[in-house]
């Protein structure tokens, strides 16, 4: 929700490290691929309740997050960098998910919810980028990025607030997952609306011409 206005605040600093980074000869993909390894480390670490450990690794996750992207506008962005980064971040979601409740199983059900809130906001997001490409949208109020972003109630920092008070009080995963599944449904919700009639009307435009 409020990616767009931090961004003017963490982007210098991340584009300064992420140039100098490039200028070593490190690639995007690889800062991906290693912020991945970091972010499958926190599955296991949160399965024995290793949560402080467990937040490190998913810090780690997200500063490459961070760090990959500037590489890339460094280097030039790619179709596959943008790939590989949505794809493994949406396997880092899921898995964080999965290892809370792999402590916690008796809590599975608010673990279950809050993938199924992931499955509908991401195909909401993902599917809405496929068409907003086909039609020639853009924007670039989250930075230039390889496809079309489309705003709502949870993204990046939503997503990484929850997941450090998950870390910080595990006790209340369940709460925790409960209510950001909630917001992320409601911005499910928001984003079909805003699809429906963004493609409805360019779709009748079409026809107009």
């Amino acid at each position: 929700m409020i990616d767009s206005g931090i961004r003017r605040y963490i982007d210098p600093p991340f584009n300064a490290v992420g140039r100098a980074l490039s200028h070593m000869g490190l690639t995007a993909n690889q800062v991906t691929v290693a912020g991945f390894v970091f972010g499958m480390c926190a599955m296991p670490l949160l399965a024995f309740e290793m949560y402080y450990w467990a937040l490190v690794a998913g810090t780690l996750n997200r500063v490459c997050d961070a760090l990959d992207g500037a590489i890339a506008r460094d280097q030039g962005i790619s179709d596959l960098g943008g790939y590989l980064d949505i794809v493994l971040d949406f396997i880092f979601y899921s898995a964080v998910v999965f290892g809370f409740v792999l402590a916690q199983p008796a809590e599975a059900v608010y673990g279950a919810f809050l993938i199924f809130s992931f499955v509908g906001s991401g195909t909401a997001f993902l599917t809405y980028s496929i068409f907003a490409e086909k039609n020639n949208f853009s924007t670039e109020i989250r930075g230039k990025k390889s496809i079309y972003y489309l705003g709502g109630l949870t993204e990046g920092f939503e997503t990484i607030i929850t997941f450090i008070l998950m870390c910080l009080l595990p006790q209340y995963f369940w709460l925790f997952a409960l209510i950001f599944g909630t917001l992320c449904w409601i911005s499910t919700a928001g984003r079909i609306h805003t699809a429906v009639n963004t493609l409805q009307g360019a779709n009748q435009g079409h026809h107009h011409t």
